[in-house]
C-alpha cells in the first residue's frame, strides 16, 4: 500500500484506538487520552513498525490540531475566575521559572543561545492538554482547578511572548515591536468584541446552529485562520494568533443563549478533540525519533535529566499557586499539573533545530522528556487528587463538581 495512503486510513483508525483503550483501561484506572494516542503514533510510526510515515499532509492537519489545542485553550480560560491572587502568583513563578531554567540549562549546554531554547521550553505548561484533563475529572470549577488553569495559562502564554521576543531572529528591540503590533491588533479585536451584545451575530449564530450552514463554527476557523495568518506575517509563532484567537471568540460568542452556548462548545469539542487535536499527538509520537534516542547515549543521559528540570524549574515555581488550605498532596499534584508539557517544547525544539542553535540530539531528549511528562505527570496528578483530604471539593466552591475518590 501506499504510504500516503496507510498514513490516511491509520490514523483515523489510530484515533478510534486510543479512545477505545483509554475508556477499557479506564474501569481500572483514570489515564489521560493523550497518553494513548501518543504511544499508538510511536508504536504505529517509523521508528516502529513503519506502518504511519511523516507526510507534508498529515503535517499540515497535525499543525492544524495543534492550533486548535491552543485555541480551545484560550477559549475555555475564564479569566474572571483566575484573576487576582492566581494570575499573579503564576506569572511571578513563571519568571522565576525563567530566570532558572535559563540559567541551569546555559550550564548544561555550555553556551547560553542553547540555554534560552531549553530554558523557555522547561517553563512551558501544556495546558491544552490538561484542560480536558481536567473537565473529565471534575476539577475546572474547583478552587485547585483554577489554580492549575492559571499555572497553566501563563504557562503556554510566558513561553510563546519569549518565543517572539528571543528567538524570533530579530532584535529583542523590533522583536517587541512586532509583538506590540500583534497585540494591538488582536487587543482591539478582542475590546470590539466585548462592546455589546451583537445580536445580529447571535441571530444568525441561532439560525444556523442546526443546519449545514454552522456559522459559528466557521466563524471559529475564520477567526483562528486569520489571527494564526497575522502571527505568521509578522514572524511570530502560530501558536500565539492560536490562543489570542479562543480568546476573542469566548468573548464574540459570550451574548448567546445557555442552551446554545452549549450546543457551539459541543461542537467546537467536536471538531478539536474528535479530529484535529488527536492527530497532532499521534503525529507526534510519528514524528518522535527513538532510534537516534536510543543510539546516542548523550541524548539518553539527558532525557531524565530534562524530566527533573521541568518538575524543578516549573513543576515547584507552579506549586506555590495552590488555594489556601490545600494538603501537601495538593501542591504535589498542581507540582506535577504545571511540570506538564509537550506542545511548546516541539515548537521550541523546532526552532532550535532549524537555526542550527540546538543539536537534534538534545531536542529529541528535551521532546522525550516532554513525552514522559504528558505520559506520567496529569496521571500521577490524579491519583494524589483523589487521595487528597478533601477529594477534590472545597467547601468554599459550592458549584464544585464531585469527584469519586
Amino acid at each position: 500500500m501506499d504510504p500516503a495512503v496507510s498514513t490516511v486510513v491509520l490514523v483515523p483508525l489510530l484515533g478510534v484506538a486510543a479512545a477505545l483503550l483509554a475508556a477499557v483501561v479506564g474501569r481500572v484506572v483514570k489515564i489521560p487520552l493523550v497518553v494513548f494516542e501518543i504511544v499508538l503514533g510511536l508504536v504505529a510510526g517509523p521508528s516502529v513498525l513503519g506502518w504511519v510515515h511523516e507526510t507534508d499532509a498529515l503535517q499540515a492537519v497535525s499543525n492544524f490540531g495543534l492550533a486548535f489545542l491552543f485555541f480551545m485553550a484560550g477559549n475555555e480560560i475564564d479569566f474572571g475566575a483566575i484573576a487576582g491572587r492566581p494570575l499573579r502568583r503564576a506569572s511571578l513563578t513563571w519568571l522565576i521559572s525563567l530566570a532558572v531554567g535559563i540559567l541551569l540549562a546555559s550550564l548544561i549546554a555550555g553556551q547560553l543561545i542553547t540555554g534560552v531554547y531549553i530554558g523557555i521550553a522547561l517553563t512551558s505548561t501544556a495546558l491544552g492538554t490538561l484542560m480536558p484533563v481536567l473537565r473529565d475529572a471534575g476539577e475546572l470549577r474547583t478552587p485547585f482547578g483554577r489554580a492549575v488553569t492559571a499555572v497553566g495559562a501563563v504557562g503556554e502564554f510566558g513561553p510563546l511572548i519569549a518565543i517572539s521576543l528571543f528567538l524570533s531572529g530579530r532584535k529583542p528591540l523590533a522583536a517587541a515591536l512586532v509583538l506590540i503590533g500583534f497585540v494591538l491588533i488582536a487587543g482591539g479585536a478582542i475590546w470590539f468584541a466585548s462592546r455589546g451584545t451583537h445580536g445580529r451575530l447571535q441571530d444568525l449564530v441561532s439560525a444556523t446552529l442546526h443546519t449545514s450552514g454552522q456559522f459559528a463554527v466557521r466563524l471559529v476557523v475564520l477567526v483562528i485562520a486569520a489571527l494564526v495568518g497575522l502571527s505568521i506575517v509578522l514572524g511570530l509563532d502560530m501558536l500565539l494568533g492560536a490562543f489570542a484567537a479562543g480568546v476573542l471568540c469566548r468573548i464574540l460568542l459570550a451574548g448567546a443563549s445557555p442552551a446554545d452556548t452549549r450546543h457551539i462548545e459541543s461542537k467546537l469539542e467536536a471538531v478539536a478533540f474528535g479530529v484535529l487535536v488527536p492527530v497532532f499527538f499521534i503525529n507526534t509520537g510519528v514524528g518522535f525519533d527513538l532510534k537516534t534516542l536510543v543510539s546516542d547515549p548523550r541524548a539518553l543521559i539527558l532525557l531524565p535529566i530534562f524530566l527533573v528540570l521541568l518538575l524543578l524549574v516549573r513543576g515547584v515555581p507552579g506549586s506555590f499557586v495552590a488555594p489556601p488550605g490545600s494538603t501537601g498532596r495538593d501542591r504535589a499534584a498542581l507540582t506535577l499539573f504545571g511540570a506538564t508539557g509537550l506542545p511548546i517544547i516541539v515548537a521550541v525544539t523546532a526552532i532550535g533545530v532549524a537555526d542550527h542553535d540546538l543539536a537534534s540530539g538534545t531536542a529529541t531528549a528535551l521532546v522525550g522528556a516532554g513525552m514522559l511528562s504528558v505520559l506520567i505527570f496529569p496521571l500521577v496528578a490524579l491519583l494524589l487528587r483523589r487521595r487528597s483530604a478533601d477529594g477534590g471539593i472545597r467547601p468554599a466552591d459550592p458549584d464544585a463538581i464531585p469527584v469519586e475518590g
